[in-house]
């Protein structure tokens, strides 16, 4: 088994060089000694020991949580679930906005190492990149050996504990509702092409449509924001002016879509209807109100805060907790004219 010794020997730095980044100790060193520390720590697979990894775990009260952006409504429930068992536990939460950078998450993960936080809860979907899934999983692995522990919210490649919502049921139970009304013309608003949350939701309605028989007119991918779902539904009406639903995959964009019909003066159900993905507390105060997937979002984000609470991580298997969803029936949706 590779010691602190061999790791330093390797990195060619001193072995209190070598334990300072480990450890992730504030005291400031270069970038290429980083670098060099932490190549050896993978290539030699060295692993803290034990005694160091409970002292450095009593010593750590902070959970570092990253989203993409805690002002979206989806974020911020699941932050509230996050942040109510923290308070429980007497935890900080220290929240990291990425904004759908990839390289900004890898910056943060070394951060929140840098200032020995407990925990790591990745709340935001998974990237269909792998050069940055490996680089991600690296970091991660690294900061697992150092005494942290890391949960993640849907689906990403690190093997570790995680909390699964229903995205592909969810994308089923979206689109059966629609084909269940009789309607045949169906566009569909999804989320950023680059997430895996938007891939598992897109398969849930794609199967949907194989099973009963009938296809989706078109896809449109936005940002999974209020604007950029009014604007697919403009792309989809122009397209295909017979459509008579549209399926968003989360409820920003299904609002923005109601929010384009309603300034062309086509009735939502009554010529269109429309169907949103997660059920924010918004869903019900629009008008007509939003016939979507309830995910209980608060919960998603308490039981990953849970998970990354409890110690042991890296001696078990991971854990896998799915959410399940159900559909929430509104007025939005009724069968076509």
């Amino acid at each position: 088994m590779a010691t602190l010794a061999d790791v330093a020997k390797k990195a060619r730095v001193s072995p209190a060089t070598a334990s300072r980044i480990i450890s992730g100790s504030n005291k400031r060193v270069t970038d290429q000694l980083r670098a060099r520390v932490l190549a050896a720590v993978e290539e030699l697979q060295y692993v803290p020991n034990a005694n160091a990894q409970s002292l450095a775990r009593m010593q750590r009260s902070a959970i570092g949580v990253i989203v993409h952006d805690v002002s979206d409504p989806y974020f911020a429930e699941i932050t509230r679930g996050l942040q109510r068992i923290a308070t429980e536990n007497g935890r900080l939460v220290i929240i990291c906005n990425s904004y759908r950078d990839p390289e900004r998450e890898l910056e943060y993960v070394e951060l929140l190492r840098a200032h020995q936080a407990a925990a790591i809860i990745l709340a935001g979907s998974g990237y269909h990149d792998n050069q940055f899934a490996k680089s991600l999983s690296q970091k991660l692995d690294v900061y697992e050996r150092s005494g942290g522990r890391v949960t993640v919210i849907g689906r990403h490649q690190h093997a570790t504990d995680a909390v699964m919502p229903a995205n592909e049921s969810g994308g089923y139970l979206a689109a059966s509702e629609l084909f269940r009304l009789g309607h045949k013309h169906v566009g569909v608003i999804a989320g950023p092409k680059a997430l895996t949350t938007t891939t598992d939701r897109l398969a849930g309605l794609r199967r949907a449509a194989k099973d009963s028989g009938r296809r989706l007119m078109r896809t449109v991918y936005a940002e999974f924001d209020r604007d950029s779902g009014a604007e697919a539904a403009a792309e989809l009406m122009d397209s295909y002016p017979n459509l008579t639903a549209i399926a968003a995959l989360n409820d920003s964009m299904a609002i923005g879509a109601m929010a384009l019909l309603r300034q062309r003066g086509i009735s939502v159900p009554q010529r269109v209807s429309v169907i949103g993905f997660d059920d924010m507390p918004i869903a019900r105060d629009v008008t007509p109100a939003l016939t979507t997937i309830r995910l209980p979002l608060s919960d998603i984000g308490a039981t990953a805060m849970k998970l990354a609470l409890e110690s042991g991580q890296r001696d078990r298997p991971p854990r896998i907790v799915e959410i399940s969803c159900e559909v929430v029936r509104r007025e939005s949706t009724a069968p076509p004219a």
